[in-house]
């Protein structure tokens, strides 16, 4: 069964990944487990309560498909946690790694967008990490899915679902409809003649 983890700190986004977690879950069958700093209870941005199924520090990059860091406040802070070495680690053991709006934030911590194509939340929102990969930096409102890391604005969770779910193989006719549903309220209406 497909795995994917998503990492929920205090104050998260909770609209960020609400798309691919209930796409994942329901219309495609795979497992959905969120982790937190010592698997400890938090509580949205929004006042969402979540009891995780586990701690960031007991995920095993073996055992899961994707590991997706939800945005927050938290991530912006000198005490965000460290998850650099949990990121690499998936990374490195082929699985997919993805980060929105200030998520984003870990993954240019741990050096994944130094060498490939990104996006967050502007051209600038990633410089606090010292990051190096700013030439690399593609401004744009969808979310971008290179050597199955996957990044996307705070605004682009619909994009964010079809990329991560895109680099899990599940590219097709069927997704990119169940995309344009969420994209059409964005579309120019139509002026009556």
């Amino acid at each position: 069964m497909t795995t994917i983890v998503t990492l929920l700190t205090p104050d998260y986004a909770d609209w960020e990944t609400a798309l691919i977690m209930a796409g994942a879950r329901s219309h495609y069958g795979f497992e959905t487990l969120f982790a937190s700093p010592d698997g400890e209870e938090v509580v949205s941005a929004g006042g969402l309560l979540v009891v995780p199924h586990l701690s960031i520090e007991d995920i095993d990059v073996e055992a899961v498909d994707a590991i997706l860091v939800n945005g927050g406040s938290i991530w912006r802070q000198p005490g965000a946690p460290d998850v650099s070495d949990l990121l690499r680690r998936a990374h490195g053991a082929g699985k997919t790694v993805g980060g929105i709006c200030d998520g984003t934030l870990a993954l240019a911590r741990a050096g994944l967008l130094d060498q490939r194509p990104h996006t967050a939340n502007g051209p600038d929102s990633l410089s606090i990490t010292g990051y190096g990969g700013a030439a690399h930096y593609r401004d744009q409102p969808r979310a971008v899915l290179a050597d199955r890391i996957v990044t996307a604005a705070g605004t682009a969770p619909v994009s964010f679902m079809g990329a991560v779910l895109d680099s899990l193989g599940l590219k097709s006719a069927e997704l990119d409809a169940y995309l344009s549903l969420f994209g059409a309220e964005h579309l120019a209406p139509v002026s009556a003649a």
